[in-house]
């Protein structure tokens, strides 16, 4: 084989900045593979809205068209939903070509069985670029932290919502506002439900899960909530506080069953996630020997999305030697939780439990602690609940309600 030869599965933002990489840092390819990496095929759905960027390379609207390509080495998966992309990477493997996907809802239901074929068949599979656009997560569990057990994992893993969040504190804008100025900077769909809502964030999640615990958690226990009922009103009353809205994936392991949830909290100053602003991304992982280590970075774009896809090309016959180890996640008996709650005082009076106020922020917000919250307080639909993360610390003596 005197060159790697490459197949590219859509033609958009990822495709095309994949494509450009590839040519703009062919030297570097060559210098790590030892052969020239050319791209000699692009699906895309319509032809007459693209041109191919080169007379040598083939462009089709048919998928076999590039299946019956008879020296092909890697099919590179750049499109979106779980089909067609499912079926085409299921052939791509048969024939015996590596694969490299930046599919995140595809991979998270599909990824165990398209692993499970490529082991039969004996091809690489890289999947870097389904998690966190640029930043290395998948490869750090994978190649770099295979000696340590992973207790949780909790990380801020969609660019818009967390742009949004940003926003509205910044400028003082409802929600509505924040997300017409992500649409107008390129930040946001034309139809945001998935990011705006949570799936985008509990996809990821789901691609993780499958990385460290080796299955998905039960998706009837999951819990996903998007971020469209924060109101102005909440963020002025948290920045007074010191407080920031982020819009977090959490992953653990308790009595050996998966937890997920995708839900917005606050974060104080001491938290490592209080600086992640705009569309940056952030993943911090807590192990057993390492404690908390955090990477931040680019979630999304055309070349960070292009820099995960060509490092899994470079790393396509560097398989771990074991799957990554995860242990049931260890919790202070004595540390309680916490809470922000907007509400009525007289909710709290009607919870039905003791707990601790910490602070009165305002006549209708409370930083509540206890064990658990309250389920009278968790089902009002008059009622606001953010979980808060990074200890409060009091500055009023507590009451007792």
């Amino acid at each position: 084989m005197s060159k790697i030869n490459v197949a590219l599965l859509g033609y958009g933002t990822v495709g095309k900045g994949v494509y450009s990489t590839i040519e703009s840092h062919q030297n570097r390819l060559q210098r790590l593979l030892g052969k020239e990496v050319k791209v000699v095929a692009i699906l895309v759905r319509n032809l007459e809205k693209h041109v191919a960027p080169d007379d040598q390379v083939l462009l089709t609207a048919n998928f076999e068209d590039i299946l019956s390509l008879s020296d092909l080495h890697i099919v590179i998966d750049a499109i979106v939903g779980r089909e067609p992309g499912f079926t085409y990477l299921k052939k791509a493997i048969d024939k015996g070509c590596h694969i490299v996907t930046a599919n995140k809802e595809m991979f998270a239901f599909h990824g165990t069985e398209l692993q499970t074929l490529a082991l039969e068949k004996g091809v690489g599979l890289g999947y870097e670029a389904t998690v966190a656009g640029g930043i290395p997560i998948i490869q750090t569990i994978r190649q770099l932290l295979q000696v340590n057990h992973f207790q949780k994992i909790e990380a801020i893993l969609n660019g818009t919502s967390n742009f949004i969040l940003t926003n509205m504190r910044k400028l003082g804008s409802t929600f509505a506002e924040t997300l017409q100025l992500a649409k107008e900077n390129g930040y946001a769909e034309s139809d945001p439900t998935n990011d705006i809502e949570g799936y985008d964030a509990l996809y990821k999640g789901m691609v993780m899960s499958q990385l460290i615990y080796g299955e998905l958690p039960c998706i009837d226990s999951v819990k996903r909530k998007g971020i469209t009922h924060i109101q102005p009103q909440h963020m002025k009353v948290a920045e007074e506080a010191g407080l920031r809205f982020k819009h977090v994936v959490a992953l653990s392991k308790s009595n050996d069953e998966i937890q997920c949830k995708v839900e917005p909290v606050l974060v104080t100053d001491s938290h490592p996630f209080y600086q992640v602003e705009g569309v940056q991304n952030s993943v911090s992982i807590t192990t057993d020997l390492l404690g908390t280590l955090q990477l931040q970075g680019p979630g999304a774009g055309m070349f960070p999305t292009a820099s995960a896809v060509l490092e899994d090309i470079i790393q396509l016959e560097n398989k771990p030697k074991a799957s990554p180890a995860a242990k049931n996640s260890v919790t202070d008996q004595d540390t309680l939780l916490q809470w922000v709650i907007f509400c009525e005082y007289p909710e709290i009076e009607k919870s039905g439990q003791e707990i601790s106020v910490i602070e009165k922020l305002d006549d209708t917000t409370w930083i509540i602690e206890g064990e658990v919250i309250p389920s009278g307080l968790s089902h009002s639909s008059s009622t606001n609940i953010f979980p808060l993360k990074g200890r409060y610390e009091r500055k009023k003596l507590p009451l007792q309600v």
